[in-house]
């Protein structure tokens, strides 16, 4: 039976983990025991630091690296690779979470790129791409600065889980890539802690930035980017990626790559397959591929590696998503990157008698992007996402999680 969606399923729910604003910009208050261990002034209470800001040093080290509540990477040596912690927001025991930052600065100045993972906590193989950038860049041989956050969520990647566990009114697990930018007076410690990021970290220091992601657990994805490809900063670095799809597409606010687009700063998530585990092949196209954004702004030299134009890359503008009916066993009949008709069969549910209980179609023609992983599915679970493209586009669809 062909699965029939409502148009306007809740925005807040996408399962492809980064599908993934404004908020006031709150005092980080100087603690006055550790003012003068401080190598730079507090910035005053009420505002956020700007680019101009002076980087801030609470005084503390970690593991020999030293913490920042604030960072201009103009006050860093150039032509180094300097280790930090951020601190972030406070735990319920008045501890921080603290977030690590890789900055290599070039010995020459010149752009700034940005990139970012950990957002949700499951998503591993999108913190390996970032790291497998950054141990390939020799800062004396650079012109300009690539900084790395690679452990956004920390609450949520002790777990290995996608959502941040707030305690604020119970158990509650809170989607981390539907807070940006975040709010430092939130009434959440998530949307604190975006806040703190976003204010002091990654908008400062960025001329362009890469939010890093993958599926989510229990949902698999191919190799693809999403980004706004009217956007032609965008566009530019988008194509750079050797990977087979493109989801052209601004989605919707409270992800981290809009906040970024919201205060003119070019931005696009990549989706690097399944949840919890390291695909090294997938990994490699994105390293390379992020490899060509940085030689694309002149932060590194050498030749372009394989892009776009390299692989049949398949361009689609929405995302069909094919929901289960039934409860039971889920058999997929297609794989990640079969193109499908409309009318198409891509799955079939059996109950625990190993009967049939439903049977899934395709109502476009496009590719799949995305399948579950787990093998068993209650109704309303996603089970197939198609990408395809539409004529007319809506940029206001929605997508369940």
């Amino acid at each position: 039976m062909s699965n029939k969606l409502d148009e306007r399923l809740d925005r807040r729910h996408f399962m492809i983990g980064s599908l993934a604003t404004a908020g006031m910009a709150g005092a980080l208050a100087a603690d006055a025991s550790s003012a003068s261990a401080r190598e730079a002034a507090t910035p005053s209470p009420g505002s956020a630091p700007t680019a101009s800001s002076a980087t801030v040093y609470t005084g503390d080290v970690i593991q020999g690296k030293k913490v920042v509540s604030a960072l201009d990477l103009g006050d860093l040596e150039p032509g180094k690779k300097h280790l930090l912690y951020f601190q972030g927001v406070e735990m319920p025991s008045g501890q921080h979470w603290y977030v690590s930052v890789t900055v290599a600065k070039g010995a020459k100045p010149g752009k700034r790129v940005v990139l970012v993972s950990g957002v949700h906590g499951d998503e591993m193989s999108s913190i390996h791409t970032v790291q497998s950038v950054m141990n390939q860049l020799d800062p004396a041989q650079m012109s300009g600065t690539v900084m790395a956050v690679t452990d956004v969520s920390r609450a949520a990647m002790e777990g290995m889980q996608r959502r941040w566990p707030n305690a604020g009114r119970g158990a509650d697990l809170i989607d981390m890539n539907r807070e940006w930018p975040g709010n430092e007076n939130g009434l959440t410690a998530p949307s604190r802690h975006a806040g703190l990021l976003f204010n002091r970290l990654l908008r400062p220091n960025a001329d362009a930035a890469i939010d890093f992601h993958t599926g989510t657990t229990g949902f698999d994805v191919t190799a693809f980017n999403i980004g706004g490809m009217d956007v032609p900063e965008v566009k530019a670095m988008v194509e750079l990626y050797p990977v087979g799809q493109i989801f052209d597409n601004h989605v919707y606010p409270g992800v981290l790559h809009n906040a970024f687009m919201d205060v003119g700063i070019p931005a696009f998530t990549p989706e690097i397959g399944a949840a919890r585990v390291l695909d090294i092949e997938m990994i490699a196209l994105f390293v390379e591929g992020t490899m060509n954004v940085l030689k694309h702004h002149g932060i590194v030299a050498g030749p372009m590696g394989r892009t776009g134009k390299d692989v049949d890359v398949f361009v689609g503008n929405s995302a069909f998503p094919i929901l289960a009916t039934e409860g039971g066993i889920v058999e997929h009949l297609v794989r990640l990157n079969d193109k499908v008709e409309p009318g198409q069969k891509v799955a079939i549910q059996r109950d625990s008698f190993g009967e049939v209980v439903a049977e899934y179609t395709s109502s476009v023609a496009g590719e799949v992007t995305g399948q579950r992983s787990d093998a068993m599915a209650e109704p309303g679970n996603p089970l197939v996402f198609i990408l395809f493209h539409k004529d007319a586009a809506d940029r206001g669809e929605t997508y369940p999680e």
